[in-house]
């Protein structure tokens, strides 16, 4: 029975089978539905657009991109703001990241030796402060203000920074930039950095703020850049050191004395970084703590010589008038890298790269889709190689089997022939031998008695 139960079951596993197939075949051909929580679009619909960015001269907020004086006065009778003859200027709370006051904020100057903050910040965390720098005939040749580096010689890295940020050596700067690996990686790190902390309007050139075409910063990033040097202890020893020895070359010694004398006549004073060139006249960062407020002050092309003057008007008006007014601003926190790297491409770069983006992103898609189709394809293939050779597997078989039969049934036909031919019984005892079960046997029914 066994045989016959096979033969009716199997027209219903071959309807399995092609019913299995002929739903993979319609998974593999059907269209993908949409992702979840992905509405599919209408025929007349529309791309929403992404959302804008922030301009640059907005990032802190809407006023920033003032280029008048913004000072929210808390009533009339309120202490002004001092008018101090500098182009730009911010005072803002490092604590709170509030901006008080501010005067063209996001306007751009060049930075002069106010860049060496944003270089020092940038190189502290990468090198090794005991770490040796060969000095090069590039750093060697920067000009004046400088530590009298001489080519071939090494100098010890925390020294340089000691130089960078007392007597602004712009020969330490370069060094300190090359350290990294080359000068250009230095200076690809440098402006990174700016594009971490938000500081989009800075474009670094020289890592000593010396004139170069398009180096510029703004007072509002200066703010940025000098918060996250507050953060930085490393960074405030050598900003707050009044002299420091340094070695030229072996047993020949100077004194690097502090340039920023607001250190010694400010109360609460913890540093500040004078900058100097003809086209952009003075500039200044300045930091001081009092009563557990902490104040930035920067100062973009101001007069000459009145930029520390300028920055203790701004300190003294910004703590008297500290949490009794509305800010204008906020410094911004830094961002996440790969944001930051992108915000600093150029708007076309930018624009290029959003559309690869996009371009990229749909034929992931579609690669998926793509995929999954070849996939299931491929579950088509195998499955139909698998019927092919189980089908051809029993054809064998039961050719075999009904060979074997054929066989079986013939020699025992044969040899029933022979016995009979031979003899039907046993010897003198009259016992029969055995009685032949062939289907043709002719033998007498009274031999089996």
């Amino acid at each position: 029975m066994r045989p016959l139960v096979r033969r009716r079951a199997m027209p219903v596993i071959a309807a399995a089978w092609l019913a299995t197939l002929a739903t993979l075949v319609w998974l593999a051909v059907a269209p993908l539905p949409p992702a979840v929580g992905v509405p599919r679009p209408s025929a007349g619909a529309q791309a929403v657009p992404a959302a804008t960015p922030v301009p640059d001269d907005q990032i802190g907020g809407p006023l920033m991109a003032s280029q008048g004086t913004v000072v929210n006065y808390p009533d009339p009778g309120s202490p002004r703001v001092p008018d101090v003859p500098a182009s730009s200027w911010v005072i803002a709370n490092a604590g709170t990241g509030q901006v008080l006051a501010a005067e063209d904020p996001h306007g751009r100057f060049g930075p002069a030796s106010t860049m060496k903050v944003l270089t020092a910040i940038t190189l502290i965390p990468l090198l090794n402060p005991n770490g040796m720098v060969l000095a090069t005939q590039q750093a060697a040749d920067a000009e004046a203000n400088d530590a009298g580096l001489i080519p071939g010689h090494q100098y010890k890295v925390s020294d340089l920074f000691t130089a960078l940020l007392t007597i602004s050596a712009n020969d330490a700067a370069v060094a300190l930039t090359q350290a990294t690996g080359s000068f250009a990686k230095g200076m690809a790190l440098i402006n990174a950095e700016a594009r971490h902390l938000q500081a989009y309007d800075v474009v670094a050139k020289q890592p000593n703020g010396l004139p170069a075409a398009g180096q510029v910063e703004s007072a509002y990033d200066e703010a940025l850049i000098a918060r996250q040097a507050l953060a930085m202890p490393a960074f405030m020893k050598y900003y707050s050191t009044l002299s420091a020895p340094f070695e030229i070359k072996p047993h020949d010694w100077e004194t690097l004395v502090n340039q920023n004398w607001l250190l010694t006549k400010y109360p609460g004073a913890l540093g500040g970084k004078i900058g100097w060139t003809v086209n952009s006249e003075a500039t200044y960062i300045g930091m001081a703590r009092r009563h557990g407020v902490t104040l930035i002050v920067t100062i973009m092309h101001c007069t000459p010589l009145q930029e520390i003057t300028s920055a203790i008007q701004l300190l003294n008006w910004g703590f008297a008038m500290n949490g009794k007014l509305a800010p204008v601003g906020q410094l911004v926190p830094p961002l996440a890298t790969t944001a930051a790297v992108h915000h600093g491409l150029s708007k076309a770069e930018r624009q290029r790269q959003a559309r690869l983006a996009t371009s990229l992103a749909g034929a992931a898609r579609g690669s998926t889709g793509q995929s999954i189709r070849y996939a299931l394809l491929a579950c088509v293939i195998l499955l139909a190689g698998l019927c092919a050779g189980g089908l051809a597997r029993r054809r064998r078989l039961s050719g075999r089997h009904r060979e074997l039969g054929r066989i079986g049934r013939s020699a025992t036909f044969a040899g029933c022939r022979a016995a009979r031919a031979h003899r039907a019984w046993g010897p003198a005892t009259g016992t029969p031998l055995s009685r032949c079960r062939c289907p043709n046997s002719t033998a007498p029914a009274a031999a089996a008695a």
